[in-house]
Parts: structure tokens; C-alpha cells; sequence
């Protein structure tokens, strides 16, 4: 059996000295926070007075002149992804403690985080929700008006229910669709109740049959 070859290392290493250990950081107090939070801000605004494009890398050219209070300005965005990734973690948590439904919630906030990435990033929303919990649905407008090409239809223009149309002027709507199929409308939104079971003449039908 052949001897293993013994390694000699030849490097020097009797200077080595241990690292000193930092002191751990104090805590800023409240006061200080604030001091420190507007300094940053106030140098963030002199550094985007010198660079126009600051703080925009990332996000979409398309969405970089969008005024403050528009719906899906970036800002907005991006804090709405800071929630959905927190709802996220928690959602996390809930699996492991194998709560019921904790899966799809977490598909759901994963998959809204991902549709605002590529809407910082390419400019489109896909998604068909919006808000910081997607307390809002998305509304269509119709660009450019579609029209029949055959059919008894021929040379009428199309349209979808829920999209709003410059050509009318408003949203279409579930009721004109019903009217022009020739459907009524009347009691579309109302609900039959189901009688409820009356369990007692059952019971007292019994009693009588044992009596007799």
C-alpha cells in the first residue's frame, strides 16, 4: 500500500492577529429617526434636481412622467409590493402551521407581486386587480372600435359588456346586451328564497299517530 505524501504548509502565519470586535450600534431614539429621514429626503430631492432620472432605474419609460395622483403611479406600486410581500411572508408562516387555504393565498400574493414587477418593468398592467389589496377592479376602454365582417350583423360594431366605448359614450353594460338579444331584464337581480322546512308538523303529525 503506497504512504500518503505529508503536506508541509509554508506560509507564515504567526502575525495573524484576531479582528477587533465592533461595539454594537446604539438605538436611535424617535427624535433622531425623523432628523435622519429628512436629511435623507432633503438629500434625495437635491439629487434629483442635479439627475431628472433618479430613483427611475427599473421602472418603465412610459411611467416615469405619470402625474402623483395617478391610480398606478410607481410609487404607489412599489409600496403595494412591500405589502404583498409581507402578506406573503405571513401566508408562509400559515403553511407551515397548516392552516386551511394558506397555499392559495400565497399563490395569489405571489402572483400579484409578479404583475406589478413587470409593470414597473415593461410598462403593461395585466393584472385584473389593483390596490394595495387588490381592492379594485380594472376597467377596459375600447382604442379602436371592432365591427362585424359577415352575418346579419354586417358593418355593426361589436361590443363586450364591463369595456366603455367613445362611441356611446359610456361603459357597456349586462342590461343592453339583454336588450338588444331581446331578453328581459325584470328580476335579473333577485333571488328566490327557498321556503324554509317546517320540521314541527312533522314532529307533532308523529305524536298524534302514536296517540291513536
Amino acid at each position: 500500500m503506497a504512504k500518503r505524501k505529508r503536506i508541509v504548509a509554508e506560509t507564515d502565519n504567526s502575525d495573524w492577529q484576531a479582528p477587533k470586535k465592533r461595539k454594537p450600534r446604539k438605538r436611535m431614539s424617535e427624535e433622531q429617526r425623523v432628523a435622519a429621514a429628512a436629511r435623507l429626503e432633503k438629500a434625495r430631492e437635491k439629487r434629483k434636481a442635479k439627475d431628472p432620472d433618479y430613483g427611475m432605474s427599473g421602472i418603465h419609460e412610459s411611467l416615469r412622467n405619470l402625474s402623483n395622483d395617478h391610480p398606478l403611479h410607481p410609487n404607489k406600486v412599489k409600496q403595494w409590493i412591500k405589502s404583498q410581500k409581507d402578506l406573503a411572508s405571513s401566508a408562509r408562516s400559515s403553511i407551515r402551521q397548516k392552516v386551511k387555504g394558506a397555499e392559495a393565498q400565497l399563490g395569489i400574493h405571489e402572483g400579484y407581486v409578479r404583475n406589478m414587477q413587470r409593470y414597473l418593468r415593461d410598462g403593461d398592467w395585466i393584472d385584473m386587480f389593483y390596490g394595495e389589496h387588490q381592492q379594485y377592479k380594472i376597467k377596459y376602454r375600447c382604442t379602436s372600435q371592432a365591427y362585424y365582417f359577415d352575418g346579419p350583423k354586417k358593418g355593426q360594431p361589436k361590443f363586450d359588456v364591463g369595456t366603455y366605448y367613445p362611441l356611446l359614450g359610456c361603459v357597456y353594460t349586462q342590461e343592453m346586451f339583454n336588450e338588444e338579444q331581446g331578453i328581459s331584464n325584470v328580476g335579473t337581480g333577485e333571488r328566490k328564497r327557498r321556503a324554509k322546512r317546517n320540521t314541527g308538523s312533522v314532529a307533532k303529525d308523529k305524536k298524534k299517530s302514536k296517540n291513536s
